[in-house]
C-alpha cells in the first residue's frame, strides 16, 4: 500500500549537523555516504503500517544514471537500516508523520543527487565522502585528526629554507559560501567528464580517481579549464603574484565567476593549498606537505647534475632543478588496488611539473611506497621518489674544458614538514618518506630502486679540504650583515687554494638571480690542520634591488686545490627576515558582532615606504573575502605603519586572522593571529 505523502521536511539543520556539514549552511541537504539521514514525511491521509505500507525509492546522480555503474540505486523500505548499501527504513511508530531514514552506500559516487519517492516526489541533496564511516575508504579513526584534516578551515604552510622553515598562515575556507558548489563544478569541468559524463560520475565512487582528477584540474596548464595557471617568471602580467594570495576562497570564487578560466597566478604552495581546500570540502582528509631541497628530475635517472665554472657560476642548460622547497598534498585513504601495506597517506602533487598519462598531474602514490622504493606502484612513484631521494652531483668545468666532480654535502629531501595536529608547530614527517641516512634499510631501498649513484656515494668518504658557510645571527631585511666561509685543511701537507665566495638572489624554485656580493681569493694558504675564516659582507644597498619576492640569497663557497685540481663546495641559503606585524584584537570576539584588528608594522629599511596597505582575511571572519586598508602617508625609516580594520565573525570557534602588509619597497609581509570567537 502506497503512502499518501502531502509535504515533507528534509531536516537540513539536524542532518547537516549530524554529518559534520553544517558549516556549509543548513538551507539545503548535504550528507555523507555510509551514514543515515532523516526525512520527515507528512501524510495527507492514513498512516504508516509496518509490513503493508510500501515506498519505492530511487537515488540518481549525473546526466546518465545507470544501476550498473552505481549512479542509480533503486530500493524500498527495509525492517532495519543496512549501512553497506543504499537502504531505507521507517524509524517512527505508526502515525500520520513518517520519519524516514535513508542511508547511501559507503562506496556510492559523490556529487549532486536526486531522490525520488514513489515516482512523484523529488528533492535534491549533495553526497560527500565520509571519513567518520568505517566502511568508507577515507575513514580516519581519530576525532583530533578529523578536526585538523577535514574540518579545519585554516592552517599553516611551511616555506623558507631547510635551515629556517617559515610558517605561512593560510585560509583554506572550504565551508565558505559557494565553495562546495565550486568544488563540484571542478569535477564537472574535467575532460574525462566532458568525454563520458556517465563513466566519470561512476568513477566518483573511487577516491583514487577523484584525487587524480583534482591533481590535474587544480592547474590549468593543459588548457583544460583548470583552476590556477602557474608562473615562475619575474613578472606576473595579466594576473597577480602568487605571494598575494592569503587563502583559497578568492581563487576558487574567481575561477567560478569567470566561466572557469585559469586564475593567474599560482606556485607550488598555492596549488597545494587549493587542492587541500577542495579535498577537505569533498570529505577527503588532506594536509599540505613541504619538502626542502626538492629535486625536479626530468629524465628519471635519479641524478641531478650541476656544472660550475671556476668563478662558481652555474651552467643553466639542464632542466633538472633543485627547488629550495616544494609543496604537495597528502590525502588519507585505503588502497584496495594495491597489495596490503600501502593504505594511509598518499602523496598527490597538483603543481604542473611533468605529465602523467598525458596530463599535468601526479599521484596519488602511497608515502609508504616512496619509503620502501616500490617505484612500480601507482601513481608516479619514480617522480616523487626522486623529489626526496635524487642524488645531487656537482662538476667543476675548468677553462681547458675538462671536468672534475666537486665534493659537496648538499642533500635532497630534508625536513619534510606539515602542520601538527591541533597546534601551529611544525611536524617533521621525513621518517615517513625515508629511512635514516646510512641505515641498512636505506641501502636496501636504494638497491630496490636501482639507485646506483647513491649506493656508490655511500662508500665514499671525504678527507682533505673542507669548506662550510656560517651565518651571523639576526639577519633581517634592511640591514648589512656578514657571512663566513670556513676553510679547513684536514691533510698532513700544506695546501695552496683558490676560494670563490659568491652570493646571489634566488627564487624558491632554484632559479639564480643577480649577484649580491662576491669575493675571489686566488692565494689561500693552509697549513696541515689549518683553518681560515673568510668574511663576505652583504650590503642592503647592493642586495635590495636584486632580491626576488622569496627574500632568498644563495651563498656558495667553491674551494679549488691548485695541487690536485680537486674541488669542494658548500652551499647555504639565507632567508631575510621580514619585520613582525603586531596584531591586536579590539572588542569582545563574538559571532555576528563587529570587531577591530589594530595592525602595526615598523619600517626596518633605511629608506621610506610608500603605497602602504594592510589586508586581512580569515575563514568565517571576513565573509570569504579580503578587507584592505591603505595608508596615504609615507612611512619613514623606523616609523610605524598603523591601521584599524573592522570585520564581523559569522561562526564561533578558533579562527586564524591572516594579515598581509604591502608597499613599494617592502612587500608581502605576512602575519596571523589566532582568535577564539565566542557564541
Amino acid at each position: 500500500m502506497a503512502l499518501d505523502i502531502g509535504t515533507w521536511d528534509l531536516a537540513c539543520k539536524f542532518n547537516n549537523t549530524d554529518h559534520h556539514t553544517e558549516l556549509n549552511g543548513t538551507d539545503r541537504l548535504i550528507v555523507r555516504r555510509g551514514q543515515a539521514f532523516t526525512i520527515n514525511l507528512y501524510l495527507n491521509s492514513g498512516s504508516y503500517q509496518p509490513g503493508s505500507s510500501q515506498l519505492h525509492i530511487t537515488a540518481e546522480t549525473g546526466p546518465q544514471p545507470v544501476e550498473q555503474y552505481g549512479t542509480r540505486a533503486v530500493f524500498g523500505l527495509s525492517d532495519e537500516m543496512d549501512s553497506s548499501c543504499w537502504s531505507a527504513a521507517v524509524t517512527s511508530p505508526p502515525a500520520d508523520t513518517v520519519c524516514l531514514s535513508v542511508c547511501a552506500a559507503p562506496d556510492a559516487p559523490i556529487g549532486r543527487y536526486v531522490l525520488t519517492l514513489d515516482g512523484r516526489i523529488q528533492f535534491e541533496f549533495i553526497l560527500l565522502f565520509n571519513p567518520w564511516c568505517p566502511r568508507d575508504v577515507v575513514y580516519m579513526d581519530s576525532e583530533e585528526k578529523l578536526a585538523e584534516y577535514v574540518l579545519a578551515q585554516d592552517g599553516i604552510i611551511f616555506r623558507g629554507d631547510t635551515e629556517y622553515p617559515v610558517p605561512l598562515a593560510w585560509d583554506f575556507g572550504q565551508f565558505e559560501e559557494g565553495i562546495l558548489d565550486t568544488c563540484l563544478r571542478i569535477l564537472d569541468m574535467n575532460p574525462k567528464h566532458k568525454r563520458n559524463p556517465g563513466k566519470d560520475c561512476s568513477g566518483r565512487r573511487n577516491v583514487i580517481y577523484v584525487s587524480r582528477v583534482l591533481s590535474a584540474m587544480i592547474n590549468s596548464n593543459d588548457r583544460d579549464d583548470g583552476v590556477l595557471e602557474g608562473c615562475w617568471k619575474d613578472t606576473f602580467e595579466g594576473g597577480v603574484s602568487p605571494m598575494s594570495w592569503r587563502g583559497s576562497v578568492q581563487i576558487l570564487r574567481t575561477w567560478y565567476s569567470t566561466s572557469c578560466m585559469g586564475v593567474k597566478y599560482g606556485q607550488c604552495w598555492v596549488f597545494a593549498a587549493v587542492a587541500c581546500t577542495v579535498s577537505r570540502a569533498l570529505g577527503i582528509p588532506c594536509r599540505v606537505v613541504t619538502n626542502y631541497y626538492s629535486a625536479h628530475d626530468t629524465n628519471s635517472n635519479l641524478v641531478i647534475e650541476r656544472y660550475y665554472n671556476e668563478k662558481g657560476e652555474t651552467d643553466s642548460s639542464t632542466r633538472d632543478m633543485i627547488w629550495n622547497y616544494h609543496c604537495w598534498v597528502e590525502c588519507w585513504m585505503t588502497r584496495p588496488d594495491l597489495a596490503p601495506g600501502f593504505d594511509g597517506w598518499q602523496a598527490s602533487d597538483p603543481t604542473p611539473q611533468e605529465k602523467s598519462e598525458g596530463v599535468f598531474c601526479c599521484g596519488p602514490v602511497p608515502v609508504r611506497a616512496i619509503k620502501e622504493g616500490e617505484l612500480t606502484l601507482k601513481y608516479d612513484a619514480p617522480f616523487v621518489f626522486a623529489e626526496v631521494n635524487a642524488d645531487l652531483v656537482h662538476y667543476l668545468k675548468h677553462k681547458d674544458g675538462s671536468t672534475r666532480k666537486i665534493t659537496s654535502e648538499q642533500k635532497v629531501g630534508q625536513k619534510i614538514s606539515t602542520k601538527s595536529v591541533g597546534r601551529d608547530e611544525r611536524e617533521d614527517i621525513t621518517h615517513l618518506y625515508k629511512y635514516p641516512e646510512g641505515s641498512v634499510e636505506e641501502r636496501q631501498v636504494f638497491e630496490k630502486a636501482n639507485h646506483q649513484n647513491k649506493l656508490q656515494k655511500q662508500q665514499q668518504a671525504n678527507t682533505g679540504l673542507h669548506v662550510t658557510i656560517k651565518l651571523s645571527s639576526g639577519i633581517r631585511k634592511g640591514c648589512d650583515f656578514d657571512v663566513f666561509a670556513i676553510v679547513t685543511n684536514n691533510t698532513e701537507e700544506d695546501k695552496k687554494c683558490r676560494l670563490v665566495f659568491a652570493s646571489r638572489a634566488m627564487s624558491y624554485n632554484g632559479v639564480i638571480g643577480r649577484e649580491c656580493g662576491f669575493k675571489d681569493l686566488l692565494n689561500v694558504e693552509l697549513a696541515p690542520g689549518g683553518e681560515r675564516k673568510v668574511p663576505l659582507k652583504l650590503n642592503y644597498s647592493k642586495y635590495c634591488n636584486n632580491l626576488m619576492e622569496d627574500n632568498l640569497i644563495r651563498l656558495g663557497a667553491l674551494l679549488i686545490d691548485y695541487g690536485t685540481r680537486e674541488a669542494t663546495m658548500a652551499m647555504r641559503d639565507v632567508v631575510l627576515d621580514d619585520p613582525d606585524i603586531k596584531i591586536r584584537i579590539l572588542g569582545e570576539p563574538k559571532a555576528n558582532r563587529k570587531l577591530a584588528a589594530e595592525l602595526t608594522l615598523q619600517n626596518p629599511l633605511p629608506e621610506p615606504l610608500q603605497g602602504c596597505c594592510f589586508t586581512i582575511e580569515g575563514a568565517n571572519l571576513t565573509g570569504g573575502s579580503s578587507i584592505t586598508e591603505k595608508l596615504e602617508s609615507t612611512i619613514e625609516p623606523g616609523q610605524e605603519a598603523k591601521v584599524k580594520i573592522y570585520f564581523t565573525p559569522t561562526q564561533s570557534g578558533l579562527r586564524k586572522l591572516v594579515v598581509d602588509f604591502d608597499s613599494d619597497k617592502l612587500g608581502h609581509v605576512r602575519g596571523y593571529r589566532n582568535v577564539i570567537i565566542g557564541k
